[in-house]
């Protein structure tokens, strides 16, 4: 029975021994030993050995002796031990430490997320990126806003259209904000995924090409906008008022599900004009 708040160094210590002792050694390839294991799983050398660290600090992690590794070692760790994702996620907090997702960063969408997006029309709803990267619209969004599958990939960027597309450029009523607060959410991404260079990279070309953006990026306001207002005008319906509301899915963190839904009886009827088209 828990009575009391996690004791993370015990925690720690626990958990390592668990999932050393859960896997097998000829998964391994290991060498056969001539001493008969008297426990199951590998021993705290062969974990020492495919870590790369000394045995002795598996023996003072796993007796709970204040130890806190670093995230390096804690991924080396989690190489070593074959954690699944949400196990390496609960050893990086254990650790107090952030895991580096350089080679997890979304680029495509999963098949399910395409479909849920699909199926919240007449909703207009979009799926992006931490980077605000498109990765996949319905039909209503692509009828507010642009259509996308005309768009080079490199260009499907809800950032790099509102700074350099014609025609996204005046479509927002507010555009300062709009902007302002797409800049705050790519500078908390930067430092969230500072080994991300396609972002890095995205940064540098709005800084280099729009001065509004370079100014705002000096700035350093920091924030995370999951939902609010936007006014539009749209060439085809005129002025569209919509509130926004971004979800993050459970096994997809680093992305985002973007919905809109009309602001008032103007909008609503301006979008059934628009996706009755």
């Amino acid at each position: 029975m828990i009575t009391n708040a996690v004791d993370v160094t015990q925690e720690l210590a626990a958990f390592l021994r668990t999932r050393r002792e859960r896997l097998d050694p000829q998964d391994f390839g290991l060498p056969s030993r001539r001493q008969a294991r008297r426990t199951p799983g590998l021993r705290r050398e062969e974990v020492a050995e495919l870590a790369g660290v000394s045995v002795d600090y598996i023996v003072r992690l796993e007796q709970a002796r204040g130890l806190r590794p670093s995230a390096e070692v804690v991924e080396a760790l989690s190489r070593a031990l074959r954690l699944a994702p949400d196990e390496r996620a609960y050893l990086f907090g254990l650790a107090r430490q952030r895991p580096r997702n350089g080679d997890k960063l979304a680029t495509t969408a999963a098949p399910s997320l395409v479909r849920l997006v699909a199926d919240l029309s007449p909703l207009p709803a979009m799926l992006m990126n931490h980077r605000y990267d498109i990765l996949a619209w319905n039909g209503e969004m692509a009828r507010l806003l642009l259509d996308f599958d005309a768009l080079p990939p490199s260009q499907r960027n809800a950032m790099w259209l509102c700074l350099m597309h014609p025609e996204i450029r005046e479509f927002y009523v507010d555009r300062e904000r709009v902007v302002r607060e797409g800049v705050a959410h790519l500078r908390a991404a930067w430092a969230a995924h500072p080994e991300d260079q396609a972002l890095t990279d995205l940064i540098a070309e709005c800084i280099t090409r729009d001065e509004e953006f370079a100014r705002l990026w000096d700035e350093r306001d920091v924030k995370v906008n999951g939902r609010g207002r936007k006014v539009m005008r749209h060439p085809d319906v005129g002025v569209i008022a919509v509130h926004f509301e971004t979800l993050t899915p459970v096994q997809d963190p680093d992305q985002l599900l973007v919905i809109h839904r009309a602001a008032d009886e103007e909008s609503q009827s301006a979008l059934d004009e628009l996706c009755a088209q």
